[in-house]
C-alpha cells in the first residue's frame, strides 16, 4: 500500500481554492494534507504549538511533520515556540482535566494565532488537524476555531476528518510513513497525568522519541496518534 486512497472531493467553504492548515503533528495531519492536496486545492500547513512540553519532544513532533510536508511538497510555515505565554494564558488551570477548560484555553491561543497568520497572507479559510484524534473533542476544536475566524471575518472550515475513513487512513499512513508515536497529547500536565496512569497500570514512564507506528509499536491498532488514558 502506497497511499493509493480514493477519496471523496473535498469543497473549502466558499470554494476557496487555497486553504491554511494548522498541524499539531504529523500523524494527526498526514491524512488531511494528502485529502486536501488531492482535491486540487493548495495547501500551507502552519506549526504553532507552543503547549507541546517537553523541548525535545517538540522538536521531535515538528521535524516530523516539516519531513513529511517536503515529501508532499507543501509549504510548512514554522511558528514560534512561545511556551511561556502558553503557560500564562493556562495558568490556574494546572488540574483541568483532559478536555476541560485547559484545552479550550489551548485550542484558543492555538487556532488565534493561526487566524491571525491567514488574515495576514490573504487566505479566507483556515482548519486544523487537532480534531481528527478521537482523544479531542471535535466540538470543543471546531468551536475555538469558530471563534479565531470570527475576530479577522474568516471562515474556519469545520470538515469533520475522522469520518468516511479518514481515521482508519490516518493510522495506515501514520504505519506506512513509520510515524513517531506520541503517547500523550503534548503538554506537561497531560504528561504528568498520563506518567501517573501508566504507572498506575504497571506500565514505565514515556521516553521521549522510542514509539513509532507499526506492528512493533505499543498500540499499532490504535485510532489515535496520542495513546494516553481516555478521559
Amino acid at each position: 500500500m502506497k497511499n493509493s486512497f480514493i477519496r471523496e472531493k473535498l469543497v473549502p467553504p466558499g470554494g476557496v481554492d487555497k486553504v491554511l492548515l494548522h498541524s499539531c503533528c504529523a500523524p494527526c495531519s498526514a491524512e488531511i494534507m494528502d485529502a486536501i492536496i488531492a482535491s486540487g486545492i493548495h495547501l500551507t500547513v502552519f506549526f504553532y504549538n507552543p503547549n507541546i512540553h517537553p523541548r525535545v519532544e517538540y522538536e521531535i513532533r515538528k521535524n516530523e511533520n516539516i519531513r513529511f510536508a517536503k515529501k508532499r511538497g507543501i509549504e510548512f510555515i514554522d511558528a514560534d515556540y512561545d511556551k511561556d505565554r502558553w503557560f500564562e494564558r493556562v495558568k490556574g488551570l494546572e488540574w483541568e482535566p483532559e478536555r476541560g477548560k485547559r484545552c479550550t484555553v489551548c485550542f484558543d491561543m492555538r487556532m488565534e494565532r493561526t487566524a491571525l497568520y491567514a488574515y495576514e497572507h490573504g487566505f479566507k479559510v483556515f482548519s486544523s488537524s487537532l480534531g481528527i484524534s478521537r482523544w479531542k473533542d471535535f466540538d470543543q476544536v471546531t468551536s475555538a476555531g469558530k471563534r479565531a475566524a470570527s475576530r479577522y471575518g474568516l471562515e474556519y472550515w469545520s470538515y469533520n476528518w475522522r469520518k468516511k475513513g479518514g481515521s482508519e487512513r490516518m493510522i495506515l499512513i501514520s504505519k506506512e510513513e513509520n510515524f513517531y508515536q506520541q503517547l500523550y497529547c503534548g503538554c506537561i500536565y497531560s504528561l504528568r497525568d498520563t506518567n501517573q496512569w501508566r504507572l498506575s497500570k504497571g506500565k514505565p514512564k514515556i521516553t521521549f522519541g522510542k514509539t513509532f507506528y507499526g506492528f512493533d509499536s505499543e498500540d499499532s491498532n490504535s485510532s489515535s496518534s496520542s495513546i494516553h488514558p481516555p478521559s
